[in-house]
């Protein structure tokens, strides 16, 4: 879906080309694959956690080394009885069975054997899985398996000149929860509009600064996450404790909203400084009186600008921006008490009012973010 997306607005994807090297000027970026070169203003490093654009770019990779070994399996099980379903977590390590034939185990070992980068057979698994479920089970058949780490890093800079890094190149760290996908996507949210913006001379060049600004601290707020569910994970009795007490928090409405929202990204929040409550989160998916979402109105790659008042002047302030910027008058089903919503291409509330729009706090946000 994403590729056919990108070739309708006429990406070309070269594919089998792995970089070799590259090299930044002050004015754009020659990469290399093979005995090719490609010239570009900007180069944005999405190779993964082992990213070559990172490790020639000069970035510091910082963080935590790892705590454990985890194994993801598929697998047949001759007595699946003797395992308990879903997560269980034992004095030796945890393993997970969320249906028959899919195992997970960590098995607390500093990651030893994933760094020794033996072979995972059928008998190594099985001596696992026993000695962490205290049970004699019997693995018949190994058809995959696969290990990981929790180790946890991240870049201390998002951009080194022309070079930025989104995703696994900027930050690495354990699976459990699955967060690491909405993150690499958030960073190409995020990044994507604003390298657009500057390639189309729409803004200038210090808006990316933002990238970095915006990003980073989401991605350590991840990190520290992920450290903490491992931290829950240990085989020892301060880690039961404290994991009896999160329990205990989840079965709260409280505690389950703010787990729910930190799993789900709902707390996703930049600091766009001062102004409106809204502001730097993500905006909510109004529907207005004829059936249309706010979603559907950000196809198009645009800033958004919601006047649930229909107020006049705030039409001629956006027409001031050549497209950039779509005016969208009219009432929404629920309106939240909101007056005015001015939303950024991905999706974040940029400025937002309560009452009648003060007109130079609007037009000082709109030139911030969409320069004319």
């Amino acid at each position: 879906m994403l590729t056919r997306r990108a070739e309708a607005l006429g990406v070309e994807i070269k594919r089998g080309l792995a970089i070799t090297g590259f090299q930044q000027t002050e004015d754009g970026v020659t990469v290399q694959s093979g005995e090719q070169f490609f010239k570009s203003k900007w180069l944005v490093g999405c190779d993964g956690s082992r990213s070559v654009v990172r490790k020639a770019g000069g970035f510091e990779f910082a963080g935590t080394e790892p705590e454990f070994t985890g194994y993801s399996a598929l697998l047949d099980i001759a007595d699946p009885e003797k395992l308990g379903p879903g997560r269980n977590v034992t004095p030796r390590g945890m393993y997970f069975q969320s249906q028959p034939g899919y195992l997970i185990l960590q098995d607390f070992d500093a990651g030893a054997f994933h760094h020794a980068k033996k072979p995972v057979t059928l008998e190594h698994v099985q001596e696992v899985a026993r000695r962490i479920s205290d049970t004699d089970v019997t693995i018949s058949t190994l058809h995959i398996a696969t290990t990981w780490t929790d180790r946890a890093r991240q870049v201390t800079s998002y951009r080194n000149g022309r070079i930025f890094l989104a995703g696994d190149a900027a930050h690495i760290h354990s699976p459990l929860g699955g967060q690491g996908l909405n993150l690499g996507l958030g960073d190409a949210m995020n990044l994507g509009w604003k390298l657009a913006a500057i390639v189309q001379d729409k803004a200038p060049e210090g808006l990316l600064d933002s990238y970095h600004a915006e990003r980073y601290p989401i991605g350590a707020q991840v990190l520290d996450w992920s450290r903490a569910q491992v931290a829950i994970m240990r085989p020892d009795p301060h880690a039961r404790a404290l994991n009896a007490i999160m329990r205990d928090l989840i079965n709260t409405r409280d505690g389950a909203t703010y787990f729910a929202g930190r799993v789900w990204g709902i707390l996703t929040h930049y600091n766009l400084g001062g102004g409106h409550p809204l502001a730097g989160h993500s905006v909510p998916n109004f529907e207005f009186e004829d059936g249309t979402r706010v979603g559907e109105l950000m196809h198009g790659g645009q800033g958004i600008l919601l006047d649930f008042d229909m107020n006049a002047s705030l039409e001629t302030l956006a027409s001031e921006y050549g497209g950039r910027i779509k005016y969208v008058p009219g009432r929404a089903k629920e309106q939240l008490d909101l007056s005015t919503v001015l939303i950024r291409p991905d999706g974040i509330v940029a400025w937002a009012s309560d009452s009648k729009p003060d007109e130079q706090s609007i037009r000082t946000a709109a030139a911030f973010w969409f320069a004319r």
